[in-house]
């Protein structure tokens, strides 16, 4: 979940290396650092504790004007967020960058016994170990490279360069993404493309089990075993403006006011309003493949497994015969579980490099079931695994709390679930209802925003002094509850958590006092009345009691009722989400906290 950059070319590399940890700190950002070498090997190695702000403020008494280099922005897995812990570390002639983790470094470290180990990182063995076959240069960098990770276990991605060749980095990956960047006399080494935007469009995507030696004018890779790569250069879609602020306080707002655009393309061409049908070509099933689905296995962890959950509701309404599980993926990587003939996994990941996310696919596929990816980011290690796939396309997401995405996945799940039921032969009066509000959904989620934004603004002021909520909700509200209540746990480290209404009774009623307010979605739909009953048993025991709902009937004596006007019926705990994904921005924000970077969290959880 660390930021690695590289640079090596005819430019000041500490320059690219800064502003390039900058765009990957939601990465990660309780550390950085930078390493350059001058013409003759000379290193100016330069880390801190805290974030990339803290780095600039002590590079600016160490400015350089070399032309290589390597960085780093850490999100802590061994050891302490300190200086001493941050990367690059340096073993003997070897200055090295690392993401993931080596699994196996207490046994090498104890092989390693010779050196002097400073930090309490993986990261730093590893560095050892790579020193051990170089041989203070009397080996080619990449050979020492390769020897050292075939010792090791575990995942990585990481940037070598050494005092004793300053005009190349060796870098490598497994389970951890890493991109090269090719420019004209220069080449950039990235964990995420855009670190490299502004400074070329030009990508090549390293797979897993491949090692690249760059210089500013050549990118060799081979594999472990020595056998040569063709790299294949590829665009990068993204463009700079995508990931600024364009005139926000937060990068987090911005992206939940962004969803009425993200939506339109994750629709474009989909969506078939005369026929009352939806088109998605990625997947890439037959008609007769989609009919002979029976079960659909979605995974996916956080914000991805709660759009699965919330999807999940709408497909068994009208899919027949179709069998929808939602399973945690950092859970079912372990399980020993049995999936049926006739099955499709949903892979959901809004980085598409999401650690157990992509481990469940790889079981998966070992039994021959077909995987279909849910994914963001184009180019992403899931997004070329995967049999088939759609991309949601809602652009970068930087904040680390996911929002957008949210709504993409969802959508694009549903519009999956359609899909299956119109091969398999589901009157289009049945499913146009729901085809006709998917196509809806961006202008309406425009009117909420705009009439909700300032309301719960002031609404947020009130509860921002609690320690404590509960999110409530049923049928499709209830997966719509936890992801409000893991929004507003993200960003206010406030205790949220989601339960669903009929549980009131069975234990979390003894949690109503003054501890505590309630967040209840209260959509309109069969289940409307059980719900309002529900509120009332809240309200009995003097709960604080936060509604949101669509009906214009909902008269219950609660603390505050935002009341969402729109013709969106089934659809309505999707708009409703938008209130709970402000409340949580505005709550985070009245508390005075960092919303985009929330303590202990990164943004691509590219560990286990």
């Amino acid at each position: 979940m660390c930021g690695i950059v590289g640079y090596v070319g005819d430019k000041n590399a500490q320059d690219f290396l800064v502003s390039g940890l900058k765009r990957l700190e939601y990465r990660g950002y309780d550390s950085a650092g930078i390493v350059t070498l001058d013409a003759s090997g000379k290193p100016t190695l330069v880390k801190t504790k805290g974030k990339i702000i803290d780095l600039e403020e002590k590079l600016a008494q160490n400015k350089r004007d070399d032309k290589i280099g390597i960085g780093h922005t850490r999100w802590a897995t061994h050891g302490e967020p300190s200086e001493t812990n941050a990367h690059p570390h340096q073993v003997g002639d070897i200055f090295l960058v690392h993401n993931g983790i080596i699994e196996n470094y207490k046994e090498l470290k104890k092989a390693l016994s010779k050196y002097d180990f400073k930090s309490e990182t993986d990261s730093e063995v590893l560095a050892a170990l790579i020193d051990s076959f170089y041989e203070g240069g009397k080996y080619p960098l990449v050979n020492a490279v390769v020897q050292a990770l075939k010792l090791t276990k575990g995942t990585y991605g990481i940037a070598v360069i050494s005092t004793k060749n300053p005009e190349e980095v060796v870098v490598a990956r497994a389970g951890s993404p890493l991109v090269i960047g090719v420019g004209h006399g220069e080449t950039l080494i990235a964990s995420d493309a855009s670190a490299l935007l502004g400074h070329t469009k030009q990508a090549i995507y390293l797979n897993d089990g491949e090692v690249a030696t760059i210089t500013k004018n050549s990118v060799e890779i081979k594999t472990l075993n020595a056998e040569p790569v063709s790299a294949k250069v590829e665009e990068i879609e993204t463009s700079l403006a995508a990931i600024q602020k364009d005139g926000y306080d937060h990068f987090l707002l911005k992206e939940i006011m962004e969803q009425p655009e993200s939506l339109k393309e994750t629709l474009r061409g989909r969506v078939k309003i005369k026929d009352g049908m939806v088109m998605l070509g990625g997947p890439g099933l037959s008609e007769s493949e989609l009919r002979k689905i029976k079960h659909l296995v979605i995974v996916g962890c956080g914000t991805a497994y709660n759009a699965g959950l919330l999807a999940s509701y709408y497909i068994e309404q009208f899919a027949p015969e179709v069998t929808v599980e939602v399973v945690i993926a950092s859970e079912y990587r372990y399980r020993q579980a049995y999936i049926p003939k006739d099955s499709v996994a949903l892979i959901v990941s809004q980085s598409g490099e999401t650690a157990d996310t992509l481990a469940c696919l790889r079981e998966i596929k070992k039994q021959g079931i077909k995987t279909i990816g849910i994914v963001n980011a184009i180019g992403s290690t899931i997004a070329r695994e995967v049999d088939g796939g759609t991309y949601v396309h809602v652009g970068p997401e930087i904040s680390v709390a996911s929002t957008k995405a949210f709504t993409s996945q969802a959508v694009a799940m549903i519009m999956f679930g359609l899909t299956i039921a119109q091969a398999k032969g589901v009157r289009t009066n049945i499913l146009r209802p729901f085809v006709n509000e998917i196509s809806k959904l961006p202008e309406k989620i425009r009117e909420v925003l705009d009439e909700f934004n300032e309301p719960v603004k002031k609404l947020a002021e009130n509860y921002k002094d609690y320690d404590h909520a509960i999110y409530l909700g049923r049928d499709t509200a209830y997966p719509t509850a936890m992801e409000g209540a893991l929004k507003l746990k993200e960003i206010s480290y406030i205790d949220a958590n989601a339960y669903a209404f009929g549980e009131l009774k069975h234990g979390p009623l003894a949690l109503v006092d003054d501890r505590f307010f309630e967040f209840a979605l209260v959509p309109e739909g069969e289940l409307y009345d059980k719900a309002v009953s529900n509120v009332q048993e809240v309200l009995a025991r003097g709960g604080h009691v936060i509604v949101v709902t669509n009906s214009k009937e909902f008269d219950l004596p609660v603390e505050n009722v935002i009341k969402i006007k729109s013709d969106i019926e089934l659809l309505a705990p999707i708009l409703m989400n938008l209130i709970a994904q402000l409340f949580a921005y505005y709550t985070a924000l009245a508390k005075g906290l960092d919303v985009d970077q929330p303590r202990n969290l990164a943004k691509s959880v590219t560990v286990e």
